[in-house]
């Protein structure tokens, strides 16, 4: 299902969807496919984002389009010490 097609179902709501289909463009995720799992309450909508599984996420449908940013970089470097 298109993204746009969940965002007219589920209108101004956080859903958890699984993610079919997406191309990497730079930094970024465009997610062009996704089967709609259930809605999350506005209260959930943060646990529920921590603890999603891998091919899932949770998003909310104000938005247009449906990117996740990359980080490439690691949040720390540790440098050995000789």
């Amino acid at each position: 299902m298109k993204w746009q097609d969940v965002r007219e179902l589920f209108p101004n709501q956080f859903v958890l969807v699984s993610i079919l289909e997406y191309r990497e463009e730079g930094d970024r995720k465009v997610v062009d496919e996704v089967t709609p799992i259930r809605t999350i309450s506005e209260q959930d909508a943060n646990k529920e984002f921590f603890h999603a599984k891998e091919g899932t996420c949770v998003y909310h449908t104000s938005n247009k389009e449906f990117i996740i940013n990359i980080r490439r970089d690691p949040l720390m470097k540790v440098r050995r010490l000789n």
